[in-house]
């Protein structure tokens, strides 16, 4: 499926590829989500600056989405159709398929020197992986080898890791194992959720890929491949990961919220109903307890304190976890003064699992 601004004629931008005065690098955008959007944005705005032409966008079929299931554009589409830009939305490029041979001989036509690609969501054959004159390159949300996969923000920050950030990769057949072009890293705050860091990674994701397009012949020419012995799989969240084991760690559960934020989000049970953890304070080593893990040891206008599990088995006393906001079944997010003075929660209440 093509989505073709009025003014946009192909025709015109092959003939100009054939011009020997017109020097662009000829490149083809695919990304789906806002991480991508915020790239192609950038992108777009520094053509000139970079001699680069983006001569289309490839992203994700439009999907059903909000209450009324309306199908509902990529971001990264509708910056394109913003600008101007012919829009692609295969839904594959398999060459078993009729589907998929046409689509690769329609991004053929465009004759790309490079694709960019960013959080794009569907595989790219090696077929399609040869087809721009200068290969594939990927802006990669992780120091690689570090995390490999769909969520290395999350597990970057679910593991505590100190330090993430971008890494352009020529793409190869294998699932992110490139040859690494250009790394640039960032620091992660204490008080990081997946959320802030996903925008700070975005930001940097598009500096990084307009710093490589500036010389690409040279930075491809000083690739570097992966240690392939120290790449973890950063495997796709799924929503059971947000339910809290009160028997782990403050720090580890501290991390879970601010990993899975905003989602899938941290939660755990109340007399059966559940309940979102939505943020809470770093962990205070000096505040610990003898008391079972989940339960609630005091409901103070500041923070709620809940016993966490031991930081390991040759410790005598267990962590605490001091949360300050929660939301409530059917309810709205609260803070731990409006809980303080609500009675939803009290002191020696139980936070348990789901019960089966």
């Amino acid at each position: 499926m093509t989505t073709t601004a009025p003014t946009f004629d192909t025709s015109n931008s092959l003939t100009d590829h054939d011009n020997p005065t017109t020097n662009r690098l000829r490149v083809v955008f695919a990304g789906t989500p806002e991480f991508a959007a915020i790239s192609l944005e950038s992108l777009i705005k520094q053509q000139e600056v970079l001699n680069i032409e983006i001569v289309a966008v490839y992203t994700q079929p439009d999907r059903k989405a909000g209450r009324g299931q309306k199908l509902s554009a990529s971001a990264v589409k509708e910056v394109a159709l913003t600008h101007d830009i012919a829009v692609e939305q295969p839904v594959t490029f398999k060459k078993s398929s009729a589907e998929g041979l046409a689509a690769r001989q329609t991004l053929r036509t465009y004759q790309p020197d490079v694709m960019i690609v960013a959080a794009y969501g569907l595989i790219l054959p090696i077929g399609v992986l040869e087809t721009p004159t200068h290969g594939c390159l990927n802006i990669h949300a992780s120091l690689l080898p570090r995390w490999r996969g769909a969520a290395p923000i999350h597990r970057a920050l679910l593991a505590g890791d100190d330090e993430t950030g971008i890494t352009i990769m020529q793409m190869d057949k294998g699932l992110d194992t490139g040859d690494m072009l250009y790394k640039v890293s960032e620091s992660i705050a204490s008080d990081d959720t997946a959320a802030s860091l996903h925008d700070k990674m975005a930001a940097l994701g598009a500096t990084a890929i307009s710093t490589v397009l500036k010389d690409l012949p040279t930075y491809q020419a000083q690739a570097i491949a992966q240690d392939d012995s120290q790449a973890n799989y950063a495997e796709k969240l799924v929503k059971t990961e947000g339910e809290v084991d009160w028997s782990q760690p403050a720090a580890a559960i501290e991390r879970q919220i601010r990993g899975l934020t905003p989602w899938p989000g941290a939660y755990t049970f109340l007399a059966g109903q559940r309940v979102k953890v939505l943020a809470s304070l770093s962990v205070n080593t000096s505040q610990q307890t003898n008391k079972p893990a989940g339960t609630v040891i005091s409901v103070g206008r500041k923070a709620i304190l809940v016993a966490c599990g031991k930081e390991s088995d040759t410790e005598s006393s267990a962590t605490t976890l001091a949360i300050t906001h929660l939301q409530f079944a059917g309810g709205k997010p609260m803070t731990a003064e409006q809980v303080c003075h609500g009675n939803q929660l009290n002191d020696g209440d139980q936070f348990t699992s789901e019960t089966k």
